[in-house]
């Protein structure tokens, strides 16, 4: 390819139905293809093979469908993340670095025949109808999925909003296959949401990269900051699929105020680039607490990566996905494209996580936590509840009052059969921090982390 060829740089996981498979950024490349023997004898057995599906298949066959069909089965057989874009493939990439796209806002890639669900997005057809990372798509509709290109099973799960598939799913330890009916939307991606979990700690959730991830995080922090002191965040990275490298380079920045982010090593130097923080922390140095699991993909592991090296916060969850391949697009003249990889990148110690996934300095497994009933257990006999027991000196007599009708009251509510309620967290507060054992245990140890560094550090 000798001319001037509009590159761009992808970060992907897989293949995202409708399409969340992301760019970084454009440049232009002029690259001069060295001139070397062609293989003669390979390129007249592929005639030889065209012209024999010519004359014997079943049914005729258009030589623009077999030329693509070869195209497709010659990139697909490089690796799992190089392919061939047609014109409406291409379309759909470039939409969802806007953020916004159709489908059913699933990333997947192909293992053993099967279709692999590497992450759901968040708030999109597939999440609220229940699948998730790591489950295996055996079936779309009445078709079987084994046997199928993955491309033929994207093209499958395509549809126009408002339409319906049905999606016949394996999950580990389930016992039999799950059903879930799925309607086709129009994904819009908040990729960025901050939340307050308790006065001084706060909560973002980066979904996936897109252009304006880095911008969105800013303004985030910014409102955190403006309702109260933040003494800490987790920055929450769980089923992220990943997206733009500049993104993900723009949230580390956000976090790190020197020091290398990551970097990209091809097989020439042209294809070598090293990306480093600018001067900056938007926590001032307040702890930071990341959040992973297997879902956690490709430019999500960059950043998790980087806050891990440079040493600036701690990850907790299971073990991340294993992409640390960079895909380059290649625009054609035909308005389709190919994606290609092109390098590896590594984390600012220099370690390829391909393949290997970036391993938590905490590490949770996932496991469901049932809540308990408190009269079940009871709240325990404490010194103020013993009859006779010393008054504290320093306490004031209306304290000491209290406490005594506090104990009285006890006994009254066991009498009227009031079995103990668990008292009713306020509507307005934006995390229940009551239910997040239950709802979010992850997140709860998360929290419970970050208060810990918090203390240490103002110590």
């Amino acid at each position: 390819m000798s001319s001037s060829t509009r590159v761009s740089l992808a970060l992907l996981a897989g293949v995202v139905f409708g399409v969340s498979a992301t760019l970084t950024h454009s440049v232009f490349a002029e690259k001069q293809v060295p001139a070397e023997t062609l293989p003669l004898k390979d390129l007249q057995t592929f005639v030889e093979i065209l012209n024999r599906v010519k004359s014997d298949y079943v049914e005729p066959v258009k030589d623009e469908t077999l030329l693509e069909n070869a195209v497709r089965g010659m990139l697909s057989g490089l690796d799992p993340h190089s392919s061939y874009l047609d014109k409406e493939e291409y379309k759909d990439l470039n939409a969802s670095t806007t953020g916004k796209f159709g489908g059913l806002g699933i990333e997947v890639q192909l293992k053993d025949g099967l279709v692999k669900v590497v992450s759901p997005i968040d708030d999109t057809p597939a999440a609220k109808a229940g699948v998730k990372a790591g489950d295996l798509i055996v079936k779309i509709d009445d078709t079987p999925v084994k046997g199928l290109t993955l491309q033929d099973a994207v093209s499958k799960m395509r549809g126009d909003p408002g339409t319906k598939i049905v999606l016949t799913l394996i999950r580990e330890n389930a016992p039999a296959p799950l059903v879930l009916e799925l309607k086709r939307d129009y994904i819009k991606v908040a990729s960025v949401r901050g939340r307050s979990i308790e006065p001084g700690f706060g909560y973002i959730r980066i979904s996936q990269f897109t252009a304006t991830t880095g911008k969105n995080l800013s303004e985030e922090l910014a409102k955190l900051k403006k309702a109260g002191e933040l003494k800490g965040l987790v920055l929450d990275l769980r089923n992220n699929p990943g997206g733009l490298l500049t993104a993900a380079v723009d949230v580390s920045d956000e976090f790190l105020n020197k020091g290398a982010i990551v970097s990209i090593k091809g097989r020439d130097a042209d294809s070598t680039r090293e990306f480093d923080a600018s001067v900056g922390d938007a926590l001032d140095g307040k702890p930071l607490v990341v959040l992973v699991n297997g879902g956690s993909a490709s430019a999500a592991e960059i950043v998790a990566g980087a806050l891990q090296d440079q040493k600036r916060g701690v990850l907790i969850g299971s073990k991340t996905f294993g992409k640390g391949s960079v895909q380059t697009i290649l625009p054609l003249n035909n308005d389709s494209a190919i994606k290609i990889t092109t390098a590896r990148y590594y984390t600012p110690s220099g370690r390829s996580i391909q393949a290997e996934g970036i391993v938590p300095d905490v590490t949770i497994q996932p496991f469901k936590v049932s809540k308990l009933d408190p009269s079940e257990f009871g709240e325990g006999v404490h010194e103020a509840d013993l009859k006779g027991r010393l008054d504290n000196p320093n306490a004031k007599p209306e304290e000491i009052k209290a406490q005594d009708k506090g104990k009285e009251g006890k006994t009254d509510e066991k009498k009227e059969g009031d079995k103990g309620k668990d008292k009713d967290v306020k509507k307005d507060e934006p995390i229940n921090v009551a239910d997040l054992p239950v709802n979010d245990y992850e997140l709860y140890e998360a929290l419970t982390l970050l208060k810990g560094l918090s203390i240490t550090q103002n110590r």
